[in-house]
């Protein structure tokens, strides 16, 4: 049950003629009307909901004590807007901010597309979501405010994603996503709030400079956590974002946090984690492409023989890399390349030969975290979420013509799954150091297609290559591809 307690004038810089309702913040209905443009309301719930039971800490502060060296326990009790999603990571890191002292208000950003998808599911995706994150706040008396952040997410995180997807690249929604809308329009919203931190289940940590330093750049630095560290994710940010985050968790492993929501006895402690891209829920993500983008039937041909194997749905179904969703006999089949003007899709058997190097590629759009782009050369790179790095030597080229600076990356062991859009982040150390999106041209010659293959491609009318060519399984291989393909 709620209660409306306050409601407040907007701020001058958002007046009513120009508010728009993606930063409106509305009540928990699971489908609530927007408030008008006229004020924005703060709701708090004044009751409990009767799923779940409000119980004391079963630890003293001095137990919680080790756990709260990335929630800032020796500074002023700061006011700091935690970002919550109904799930155990943010859930702990609320609970640890407030156990340190500092005045909380948590927020859930709601970007879920319902009107897009209302026959896929039979209630509101987001409504479980918001309802345990209810239920932890009320644990701790803590408000909780709903940002409308939908609109946002289209323009900034969505409408990339698809426009990427039909150039033939492989975007990544996650950091975008922090980016532009967690540590972005959220920001934007609630800047009037004088808030001094923005909290968030992240596994990373933010070192910020002592108040005599304070003209020093924060740093981002990896979780205590190998495995589950985000950093990859939050390696697109810019120092102004940087300085005003705090990561609670970034100082302890995963299994530290779920033991952490038993002792609270948090209402989602277990509850599993998510996965896939935050605002398709149960969708599967081919089901969006092909609603946004729509099918086109294309031919796959094999790249060293230009083999007719088979069609496809469109390349943008496709990533370079990718072995699953080809429904080729005689695998495993891998996508090596992709003609996006003729919508072919080439794939290999060979994918993981030791010809195949793939060290060499670049990178656009490059951010650094302090601001300005590290000092060595010398560095480690993640080309993907996980716990392997590469040593790298990273080398800036000046744009042309005034455009953008691009950087060369050569890897110091050979990466099968380069993926033009995907991000390339670097590392000094255990410092994060900034990213840039993979180009297209991400080795000198790409993956060998053959000429007969090419030119396959480039026919106007494939109708006359006749029925797919019977593929044979390959009898033999060589002790290194029987063993490469078994790790895969």
């Amino acid at each position: 049950m709620l209660k409306l307690i306050s409601s407040f004038h907007l701020p001058h810089r958002l007046s009513p003629k120009s508010l728009r309702p993606s930063l409106l913040l509305s009540s928990f209905s699971p489908k609530p009307s927007l408030p008008s443009p006229a004020s924005r309301i703060l709701l708090r719930p004044l009751s409990t909901a009767p799923e779940f039971s409000i119980p004391s800490d079963r630890f003293s502060h001095g137990e919680l004590e080790p756990y709260l060296s990335c929630s800032m326990p020796g500074a002023r009790r700061l006011k700091i807007a935690v970002l919550v999603s109904g799930g155990v990571d943010s859930s702990v890191a609320l609970r640890l901010l407030h156990a340190a002292g500092h005045s909380c208000t948590a927020f859930y950003l709601k970007i879920w597309f319902q009107e897009d998808f209302e026959n896929f599911w039979s209630e509101c995706p987001w409504e479980e979501d918001l309802k345990y994150a209810k239920a932890v706040c009320e644990q701790v008396d803590v408000p909780l405010e709903v940002v409308h952040l939908t609109d946002d997410y289209w323009k900034n995180v969505v409408s990339y994603i698809i426009d990427e997807y039909r150039c033939g690249r492989t975007p990544n929604p996650d950091v975008l996503c922090n980016t532009r809308i967690k540590f972005g329009a959220f920001m934007d919203a609630i800047s009037s709030r004088e808030y001094d931190y923005v909290a968030s289940g992240h596994y990373a940590n933010v070192i910020h400079p002592s108040a005599d330093e304070a003209d020093c750049p924060s740093v981002l630095e990896l979780s205590k956590d190998v495995i589950k560290d985000q950093t990859y994710f939050l390696s697109h940010l810019s120092q102004t974002q940087l300085k005003r985050l705090v990561f609670p968790l970034g100082c302890m492993p995963k299994d530290e946090v779920r033991k952490l929501a038993v002792k609270f006895n948090l209402p989602n402690k277990e509850r599993k984690d998510s996965q896939g891209i935050c605002f398709l829920g149960k969708i599967k993500f081919s089901d969006f492409v092909a609603r946004h983008i729509g099918e086109k039937e294309g031919v796959i041909l094999e790249a060293e023989s230009g083999d007719y194997l088979g069609n496809h749905r469109g390349f943008w179904f496709y990533t370079i890399g990718q072995r699953q969703g080809l429904n080729l006999p005689g695998g495993p089949w891998y996508v090596v390349e992709k003609d996006v003007r003729n919508n072919v899709v080439f794939v290999s058997r060979n994918y993981y030969s030791l010809d195949k190097k793939r060290r060499l590629f670049r990178v656009g759009s490059m951010k650094w975290l302090s601001g300005v782009p590290p000092h060595s050369s010398q560095l480690q790179c993640k080309v993907r979420h996980g716990p392997s790095f590469y040593d790298c030597n990273l080398t800036i080229e000046s744009g042309k013509d005034g455009g953008e600076d691009v950087g060369v990356v050569q890897l110091s062991e050979d990466d099968q799954g380069l993926a033009a859009g995907q991000f390339g982040a670097f590392y000094d150390g255990r410092t994060c150091v900034g990213s840039g999106v993979i180009l297209e041209s991400w080795d000198d010659r790409g993956f060998p297609v053959c000429e007969k293959a090419l030119e396959i491609a480039r026919m106007e009318d494939k109708s006359k290559l006749g029925k797919p060519v019977k593929i044979k399984n390959v009898e033999s291989r060589t002790r290194t591809d029987l063993q490469v393909v078994e790790t895969i």
